[in-house]
């Protein structure tokens, strides 16, 4: 069957044409505006040579352009790369070359690495600045058809860093993400037209692009737009835009119900939902209060479009759960032989389901192992209690997930053990009040060497995207090792006080 994500542009469209699709502050960009300006991107597109099935780096923020540019790529026939802003040119580079992209859509703030990125990758640079975007859209007809394209089709390729190697690209294909924006607006955001998201979660990420852009633009709601999330932005908008569903991690909660001029604003929520992390039970009742609206914990990944579990409105909620599978899902819990765990033991969640990926792009060793078994190894240990709830033991062993953002210390050791200083180094989470868990590292010198904490910090913070530098640095004269040589990050500890001059 055809299949094309951007048909729910074309088809809200033609509903609703004059309702406002995108609002960021005092810019919006009705339905047939985002329908038209998406229509002419994929002639400029093809112009460029685009060619069905060809891959397009997607580098932009919570922008207007941003959807007009997915949409646009979708409705061309291409298969959409979202990337993040943060990433420095080296990043971007392996980004467009394991992808094969030869164009890249930059936002022009971020120019100066996405033009080299993309010169060391030999792709083409459309820097995206508004004015001159428009006016470059402008000189362009709008593609009359969307293309034709299979509902087993690749539509996205979403980067997920491996606790190993370099990162993998999950192909999800137009069936994968139209039908979990469709199930996850249905049964979980209970969202319809009139309704208004705010989207503050990175629309690069799967969790914004599923559940804020596709959700919202699927049923014609209006998806209003905060780049750079601040709990006082955030509550002007709420107030402001008459939001009714707001999606985030957890810290992000935490800020708004602790933010000093909250009860100032008059807010209309009525459904909220969490994922990322696990949500503090306490900042989960108190923001329910102090809003007045549900808020949902949820749980998915990159290779699962992402909604996998969730709690669901108006149906009992237990303390510390992800909730039940998503519809058409399912989820189990198996042990090391890929055997069923008994109900209440713990062991590794496996899904399969409408919402799992095609595959890992061009790696089919690593997609065979993920998916042993026709079921999607997750790597994340939970059990599940008699009424099929699920719970959340432990993340995958190295993870830290600082602000809602994942962060593999194998990427960040990488650029360290590069340092001509460094000897050896290990990357852990540092618990934060603020972030839940920072980055720290673990250094340990050449003999006679000198560093400061704020000298490796910099060294790393100019190689690979900010949230992912350590801000907390130490110095060991050596790492904990097992019989094998193996580091052994369990019996590393931080410095209690203070930790390292780098905390910023």
């Amino acid at each position: 069957m055809g299949l094309n994500l951007a048909s729910i542009v074309t088809e809200s469209a033609g509903r609703e044409p004059a309702t406002v699709a995108v609002r960021l502050g005092g810019l919006e960009l009705t339905y047939g505006e985002l329908d038209e300006r998406s229509a002419r991107l994929a002639t400029l597109l093809r112009e460029r040579g685009l060619e069905q099935a060809d891959r397009v780096g997607v580098m932009l923020p919570n922008v207007l352009e941003f959807p007009v540019s997915y949409y646009g790529v979708l409705r061309a026939g291409g298969v959409v790369v979202p990337m993040n802003v943060l990433l420095k040119r080296r990043e971007i580079a392996f980004y467009l070359e394991d992808s094969g992209a030869e164009l890249l859509l930059a936002w022009h703030g971020f120019g100066e690495e996405a033009r080299a990125g993309a010169e060391e990758a030999g792709a083409e640079l459309i820097e995206v600045e508004p004015e001159s975007f428009a006016e470059l859209l402008g000189e362009r007809e709008p593609s009359a058809e969307v293309a034709e394209t299979a509902e087993s089709d690749t539509a996205v390729i979403l980067y997920t860093s491996g606790t190993t190697g370099k990162p993998k690209g999950a192909e999800l294909t137009h069936f994968n993400l139209h039908r979990n924006a469709e199930i996850a607006s249905e049964t979980t955001c209970e969202i319809e037209a009139g309704d208004v998201v705010l989207g503050s979660l990175p629309l690069f990420h799967s969790f914004g692009q599923t559940v804020s852009m596709n959700a919202s633009i699927r049923v014609g709601a209006t998806l209003t737009l905060l780049p750079k999330f601040d709990p006082g932005e955030a509550l002007e908008i709420m107030q402001r835009d008459g939001v009714t569903h707001f999606y985030g991690v957890p810290t992000m909660y935490g800020a708004l119900l602790h933010h000093p001029g909250r009860e100032d604003y008059e807010t209309s929520l009525r459904i909220c939902i969490t994922g990322g992390a696990s949500m503090p039970v306490e900042v989960l009742r108190g923001f329910e209060e102090a809003f007045e609206c549900e808020l949902l914990e949820g749980y998915g990944l990159s290779e699962t479009s992402p909604v996998a579990s969730t709690n669901h409105p108006g149906r009992p909620r237990k303390p510390g759960s992800i909730g039940t599978p998503l519809r058409e899902v399912e989820m189990k819990v198996f042990d090391e032989d890929d055997n069923e765990v008994p109900q209440g033991e713990v062991g590794e969640i496996v899904i399969r389901g409408h919402n799992v990926m095609k595959g890992y792009w061009e790696k089919p060793e690593a997609t065979a192992e993920a998916m042993r078994g026709g079921w999607f190894h997750t790597g994340d240990m939970a059990r599940v209690d008699e009424e099929g709830y699920f719970f959340i033991v432990d993340r995958k062993k190295d993870l830290i997930i600082r602000g809602g953002y994942n962060v593999y210390p194998r990427e960040v050791e990488e650029v360290l053990y590069e340092h001509p200083k460094i000897r050896e180094a290990a990357v852990l989470g540092v618990p934060h009040d603020q972030w839940g868990e920072e980055i720290g590292a673990a250094v340990v010198l050449h003999e006679g060497e000198e560093l400061a904490p704020e000298e490796v910090s910099e060294y790393v913070k100019e190689r690979i995207a900010a949230y992912k530098y350590p801000r907390v640095v130490w110095f060991m004269e050596d790492l904990p090792k097992g019989p094998t040589g193996k580091i052994l990050k369990r019996e590393i500890e931080a410095p209690a006080a203070g930790r390292s001059g780098v905390d910023h």
